[in-house]
C-alpha cells in the first residue's frame, strides 16, 4: 500500500495521510474552515501589527486583541484547536494552520503601506530568533501552547480575564507563537527571510511542534484512565 493517498470525487475529498482515522472533509467544510482559519490569520496580523507598532508592554496587551477577536468570533486558530481535537481531525488542524498562515501573509502587504518603521522591527524580531536557534524555540514555544489551551478553555466559558493576562505573559517571556512569527517573517523585508530562509523554515517548524505539545500538556498529564 502507498504511504500516502488522496482521492477526489465530486462532493468529497478524503485525505488518508498513513492514518485511517484521517477524517471525511467534503468541499463545503475545507471551504469554510479555510474562510475561518484565514479571517483568524488577519486578526493575528492586526494584532501583530499592533505589537510591532508599540514593541512593549503595551503592545503585548494590544496583541490581546486578536485572540479575543478568534474567541469572539469562534474562528480557527491553530493555536485554539490544537488542544481541543479529536481523534481523526488532526488533517483540520493542518489545514487551520495553513489558512491562518494565509490570513497573515494578507496582513502582511497591508502593513508594507504603514510609514512606521514596523518591517525593521519584524527584521529584528527574526534575527532574534534565529540567534535562539530551532532547538531551544521549540521548548520554549511549549509554554505559549500551555497558556494558549489555558485562556481558550476559560473563554469558551465566557471568562475572558485569563485572555488579558495570558497573552501578554508568553510574550514577556519570549514564548513564541507560531501563527504569529508568520506574521513578523512575512513582514520582513523579502531580500532577508530569502538569505536566511532553511534557517527561517527549520526555526518555524520546532515552533509550531512546540506550540501542539503546549497545547496538549494539559490533557497528556491528566489524561483520564479507565
Amino acid at each position: 500500500m502507498p504511504l500516502r493517498s488522496v482521492s477526489v470525487s465530486l462532493h468529497k475529498i478524503h485525505i488518508n495521510l498513513t492514518d485511517p482515522k484521517f477524517q471525511t472533509m467534503t468541499i463545503k467544510d475545507i471551504w469554510f474552515t479555510l474562510r475561518s482559519a484565514f479571517l483568524a490569520g488577519i486578526c493575528i496580523g492586526i494584532a501583530g501589527f499592533g505589537y510591532l507598532a508599540e514593541k512593549n508592554i503595551i503592545g503585548a496587551v494590544l496583541f490581546s486583541f486578536g485572540l479575543l477577536a478568534v474567541v469572539g468570533y469562534s474562528l480557527r486558530l491553530y493555536t485554539g484547536t490544537a488542544g481541543f481535537f479529536k481523534k481523526g481531525e488532526f488533517s483540520q488542524v493542518l489545514l487551520i494552520l495553513f489558512g491562518n498562515i494565509l490570513g497573515c501573509g494578507a496582513m502582511s502587504l497591508i502593513l508594507r503601506c504603514s510609514p512606521m518603521p514596523v518591517q525593521e522591527t519584524a527584521q529584528g524580531i527574526m534575527e532574534a530568533r534565529l540567534a535562539l536557534g530551532p532547538v531551544k524555540g521549540g521548548i520554549l514555544a511549549i509554554g505559549c501552547g500551555f497558556i494558549m489551551t489555558t485562556v481558550v478553555t476559560f473563554a469558551r466559558e465566557g471568562k475572558n480575564l485569563p485572555m488579558l493576562f495570558g497573552i501578554p505573559v508568553f510574550i514577556n517571556c519570549g514564548f513564541p507563537h507560531c501563527v504569529a512569527d508568520s506574521f513578523f517573517y512575512l513582514c520582513v523585508p523579502a531580500e532577508f527571510t530569502l538569505a536566511h530562509l532553511p534557517q527561517v523554515l527549520c526555526f518555524w517548524l520546532a515552533i509550531a511542534s512546540g506550540n501542539f505539545l503546549g497545547c496538549n500538556v494539559y490533557r497528556l498529564i491528566m489524561r483520564k484512565t479507565r
